[in-house]
């Protein structure tokens, strides 16, 4: 029998991130819902993220501090020690709403126990909603946000395996591909107005360029064995319509 109040583990990876860290816990803290577990893993800072995660260390589960093959391996390195029934992602620039926990529960309840879920995200431009599995095919658009909106079964996550650190920038859409495509797993969204964070601009993925995303994409469409003439197609409109930025 399922638990009606889950655990949920939230993972925070972060690298000098001194800046928004203190109002990214508080949010967390601040939660309607109680029954979480804070997990941090940080890359080796430099600047007051040491000291800000120390003020927090008795709400942290778990902690540790150690140079890093950047933000994937920190989920990875999260992941192995989250003992909760779910796990998300918060990363230390973005923030949780005050009733994302509770809506995600009532959504893990409700929906019977799905593999994973999409809530809608915030961001500086609009709202990041829906899922879309069909899309995932020629498109990264078929969901909302990994950090604050991606939650994930543990079973399910034990599954699908690690981030693959081969990926520096998208790793996260090679998991997602895996996750629905190779796995066929099953996942559900949350309703447009029932937004669980804000994603803040100038994050980790805002200093990517398009090129570095471009070419990462096609290697893990390549790498996940999808079909080719479709990934021509693909590297085509996008080389076009992208001219400008390569």
């Amino acid at each position: 029998m399922e638990n009606i109040n889950p655990l949920i583990s939230i993972i925070t990876a972060v690298k000098n991130g001194e800046k928004h860290l203190e109002e990214c816990f508080e949010s967390l803290q601040n939660q309607s819902y109680k029954n979480f577990e804070h997990i941090v893993i940080d890359g080796g800072s430099t600047d007051r993220t040491l000291e800000i995660i120390s003020n927090h260390k008795s709400k942290i589960k778990f902690f540790s501090s150690q140079k890093d093959e950047g933000i994937y391996d920190g989920f990875n390195k999260g992941m192995e020690q989250a003992s909760g029934e779910y796990l998300g992602f918060l990363n230390s620039d973005d923030i949780l709403l005050p009733d994302a926990l509770m809506t995600l529960k009532e959504y893990i309840v409700k929906k019977n126990y799905p593999d994973f879920i999409f809530g809608s995200v915030r961001k500086h431009w609009g709202i990041l909603h829906g899922y879309k599995p069909w899309k995932i095919k020629f498109s990264w658009g078929f969901y909302s946000s990994h950090s604050t909106g991606f939650y994930i079964k543990k079973s399910s996550a034990k599954i699908i395996g690690k981030y693959d650190l081969r990926y520096k920038y998208s790793s996260d859409w090679d998991y997602f591909y895996r996750m629905i495509v190779k796995h066929k797993m099953r996942g559900v969204a949350t309703k447009k107005n029932e937004i669980f964070g804000v994603f803040r601009r100038g994050g980790f993925s805002s200093k990517i360029s398009f090129y570095d995303h471009f070419t990462e994409e096609i290697k893990i469409r390549l790498n996940n064995k999808q079909n080719r003439i479709l990934i021509l197609l693909i590297y085509i409109y996008k080389y076009i319509k992208n001219l400008s930025k390569l």
